[in-house]
């Protein structure tokens, strides 16, 4: 892959449920190191796009792309799926999500959680796995807590266990859900700083958050989306400094976006 084609490509991609158009003609890529945070009201399809990305869901027009590779399709309209199901479980691998409700295993330790899928999934060596796990709880300030359960955990713990679980597939590109918005302030602070560090690392993410300042300071490229379609994007500091459409500015005033 040359430096020149994006990590993740998505390209007119529709979406519906149904009757309902969620998604309706939207472009968006990260390429190697980018940091592209999706910003926008409750509704506006931020997820959605995040989990069509990662073929969580299925859309019914246009190309996703992974390292160059568009995804092979069969189906029409609200039949489409994809075609290759060894290419989604490739491309799922390699595009690691970190969901908003944290989504461990409770009858597992966390450094089981975090084992579990480069073991079953990938099939690696499991003393291997384990030593890159601990690195990765390190990292993300949880290296105590390896043999606790999620339970004993605070929400802020949780996640940052969640992201250590994202990182132990060593994927292409970290997708992030609403990683802080089921924490309280204190908390979520925690995992922004992770977040922080791993954008500072040059790691390639694709962010749907509801943290202005986050989104300020760790993204690339901002993208604001309002009812399916892109309003306005490019980098935060034009989108946050001089936002050029009046629903952005509204949508930045009612979230007392950046000081």
């Amino acid at each position: 892959m040359s430096d020149s084609t994006p990590v993740i490509e998505i390209r007119n991609l529709h979406k519906a449920y149904g009757a309902l158009e969620v998604i309706k003609g939207v472009d968006i890529s990260a390429h190697r190191g980018d940091v592209v945070s999706l910003i926008g009201s409750s509704g506006s399809g931020k997820s959605t796009i995040l989990r069509c990305a990662n073929l969580l869901e299925d859309s019914q027009q246009g190309d996703i792309l992974f390292k160059g590779e568009p995804v092979k399709w069969k189906g029409q309209g609200l039949g489409r799926h994809p075609a290759d199901p060894k290419q989604v479980l490739r491309i799922r691998t390699n595009l690691s999500m970190v969901f908003q409700q944290f989504n461990l295993w409770a009858h597992m330790s966390i450094l089981q959680n975090v084992m579990e899928a480069p073991v079953t999934v990938l099939g690696r060596n499991r003393d291997e796995v384990e030593e890159k796990a601990r690195h990765y709880l390190d990292k993300v300030g949880i290296g105590d807590k390896c043999d606790v359960y999620p339970a004993q955990l605070s929400g802020g713990q949780q996640q940052r266990a969640a992201i250590a679980r994202a990182l132990a597939m060593e994927p292409e590109a970290l997708l992030f859900d609403e990683p802080t918005s089921a924490l309280d302030p204190e908390l979520e602070q925690e995992v922004v700083k992770v977040i922080k560090d791993l954008a500072a690392e040059g790691r390639t993410m694709m962010i749907v958050t509801h943290d202005m300042k986050m989104a300020h300071d760790v993204s690339d490229h901002v993208v604001f989306l309002h009812q399916g379609l892109i309003e306005e994007e490019g980098a935060p500091e034009t989108l946050f400094g001089a936002p050029k459409s009046e629903r952005l500015r509204g949508f930045l005033s009612s979230t007392m976006a950046v000081d």
